[in-house]
């Protein structure tokens, strides 16, 4: 069936915005993003219902790494003081984390980006959107190493969304970086089910360890109450844990389901992807899987000779990445 690309204007806090809505001829497949605020995808509905999780107050207390799929860039989670040290000299980013004393998320999930490309078929609709640190906010140029151009375009087909990223080194030094989303994911079929008795999958072999949600650069094997490498309940664990040494079968990084539920829903990766990150909300409604192609806070531990999976790019040069999520039949198999 065909796919169709709309637009509606709409007000989220104080702030006008453009939603497109991406939709199959009849609805049931559909998502929103939402350019004014981090070119985040607030909503992803299929035939059965609501995958990803929109707070019930967005329209009016809009936050963005707080519902449907935040990016984060040009590192994911937290950065230690927010500062850090690269080819000799020293940065300090603003100290955004709740708590006022770490820098989080990078510059790119709750400002706005730049629709630069959208498409359609038979069976697809596509947008791309852009953030250029210097375009967007100049007012940060001098806090990161290089100018950095970062462009992610949502592909919805059928029951799955697929997310390409590309980012380019637009300026005239090495740029450090780390790339991750924050997908809150709740189940189509069971929309009430408290997240306790979500059953999640997860194939890491290593814990990092932390202190106040921040690596310590040490790690360990997974203990038995957050071992997911056979699928198991959650239960009632408050997590914020970050694995890594990911063992996917293909490229099945995660899968998520409930017993009462009639789909799973399957988190597939590149193998750029290095580390996943499982956190429970508050609400205890949905279930962030959150791949990332680095530990947090990796800036300060390449230093230490830690393999933490900071990436850098030489002045010109892309870096590419893909994730699916995809919603399909419960006790569906690994094959790609």
């Amino acid at each position: 069936m065909p796919f169709r690309i709309n637009t509606r204007e709409a007000h989220a806090g104080s702030t006008a915005s453009t939603v497109y809505v991406l939709a199959d001829d009849t609805g049931t497949a559909r998502i929103e993003v939402w350019p004014a605020f981090g070119f985040n995808c607030v909503r992803w509905a299929v035939e059965a219902g609501n995958v990803f999780h929109t707070a019930p107050d967005w329209e009016t207390n809009p936050l963005p790494t707080r519902s449907g799929h935040p990016i984060l860039f040009p590192f994911p989670n937290r950065l230690k003081a927010g500062r850090f040290t690269f080819d000799g000299i020293e940065y300090q980013l603003p100290l955004n984390e709740s708590s006022g004393r770490h820098a989080i998320h990078g510059f790119t999930p709750k400002l706005p980006w730049r629709v630069v490309g959208t498409e359609t078929g038979k069976d697809y609709a596509a947008i791309t959107g852009e953030f250029q640190l210097g375009v967007d906010q100049p007012t940060l140029a001098d806090a990161w190493p290089s100018d950095f151009s970062i462009f992610v375009t949502y592909k919805l087909r059928g029951n799955s969304l697929e997310v390409i990223a590309l980012v380019r080194n637009v300026g005239e030094k090495r740029m450090p970086f780390g790339l991750g989303y924050h997908p809150y994911f709740c189940l189509p079929s069971v929309p009430n089910a408290a997240v306790d008795e979500f059953q999640v999958y997860v194939p890491a072999k290593k814990l990092w360890l932390a202190e106040e949600s921040l690596a310590t650069g040490q790690s360990e094997i997974p203990p038995a109450d957050v071992d997911f490498f056979k699928a198991k309940a959650v239960g009632p664990t408050a997590l914020d844990h970050l694995y890594g040494s990911l063992k996917p079968q293909g490229r099945t990084v995660a899968l998520l389901s409930h017993p009462a539920a009639n789909e799973q829903i399957r988190v597939e990766a590149d193998h750029t992807f290095r580390e996943l990150l499982l956190f429970t909300p508050p609400h205890r409604r949905a279930l962030a899987i959150e791949p990332y192609t680095c530990t947090t806070d990796a800036l300060n531990f390449a230093p230490q000779g830690i393999d933490a999976g900071l990436r850098v790019l030489e002045p010109g040069k892309e870096f590419a990445a893909v994730v699916r999520y995809t919603v399909e039949a419960k006790g569906a198999t690994f094959a790609d």
